[in-house]
């Protein structure tokens, strides 16, 4: 377990450099850069523009040198001090922006994960167990509706419901906006969990060691808990390693609804202005998210499954 552990960490060094290059590479596909989109939007506005400072510009930031020298400037930043560069449309370090819109972005992706987990798991296990009840097909109409559900749409509606029925204030980031936050991006999340949570369950329920020991009288709680529940959760820590990236850039939407300072709109902007800093440093952080959720799945999955570590061994 130790050199699969020794040899995972290893390889997510080359991984990460190679994400970061076709990361930084893709946003400069656009013609242009930030100057150009910042020049195209001052003559739409009918101000001059001076070629002087724009050129100026271009020097500072380093736009106008080939793309293995700017990519080199910025990577080396970053594995050195940390520095992520310099924001153009903000006109400020790109760390220092990270650092007020991270700590907001990793909280909600959390408590969403956490959200996801607990109403998923009983809701599946329910579903499994109680195959055709009248909780079985609500569990399933319901699980349908949330991923058919826009997560935009749900989230006004939720927000209305809270200002109009219970006189809550929506217009600023609080307790309020910050749970309609954790509903709405866990909706789809839960409800796909629900189904596959079921299904598995269900096949494992039919195999004949579950059979067998329940001929054997095997109490029928512990026997769920203790076998053909543990292989059915594997789903659950295996999405770790998309569901934590998915989060984090799936709330843009949602964000910029319920007026939220995550990083998905700040992503969304970056992208907009080809504001290449930034950009890249967030794609980069949520690739980052993924390799390492992908690690802590390996190793939940080795922890739950002994056919897991067998196979590692």
């Amino acid at each position: 377990m130790l050199s699969f552990l020794g040899r995972r960490l290893l390889y997510m060094v080359p991984t990460l450099f190679l994400i970061s290059v076709v990361s930084f590479a893709i946003i400069q596909l656009p013609p242009g850069d930030y100057l150009t989109a910042l020049t195209s939007e001052m003559e739409a506005q009918g101000e001059t523009v001076d070629n002087v400072q724009l050129e100026a510009l271009r020097a500072r930031y380093g736009l106008g040198e080939p793309f293995h020298v700017q990519y080199w400037k910025w990577i080396s930043g970053i594995v050195s001090d940390l520095d992520f560069g310099q924001s153009f449309e903000w006109g400020r370090p790109v760390s220092t922006l990270l650092a007020d819109r991270l700590p907001l972005t990793v909280a909600l992706a959390g408590a969403t994960l956490l959200f996801t987990w607990l109403v998923a798991l009983p809701i599946g296990i329910y579903s499994a167990v109680k195959q055709y009840s009248i909780g079985d097909y609500l569990a399933t109409t319901l699980g349908l509706l949330g991923l058919a559900t826009p997560n935009f749409l749900l989230a006004l509606l939720l927000m209305w419901i809270a200002f109009s029925t219970f006189g809550l204030s929506v217009g600023r980031p609080n307790a309020v906006t910050l749970a309609i936050a954790v509903v709405v991006l866990g909706t789809a999340g839960t409800a796909g969990l629900i189904r596959i949570l079921r299904a598995n369950l269900l096949d494992e329920l039919r195999k004949p060691y579950v059979v067998a020991a329940r001929a054997q009288g095997l109490p029928e709680r512990r026997l769920l808990v203790k076998y053909p529940l543990r292989v059915a959760m594997n789903p659950f820590f295996s999405t770790i390693g998309w569901l934590l990236p998915g989060l984090v850039g799936g709330e843009v939407i949602v964000a910029t609804v319920i007026n939220l300072d995550t990083v998905g709109p700040l992503l969304l902007g970056a992208l907009q202005s080809q504001d290449m800093y930034l950009a890249g440093s967030i794609i980069l952080i949520l690739s980052a998210l993924t390799v390492i959720g992908t690690l802590i799945s390996d190793i939940a999955l080795a922890w739950l499954d002994p056919r897991v570590r067998l196979r590692y061994r």
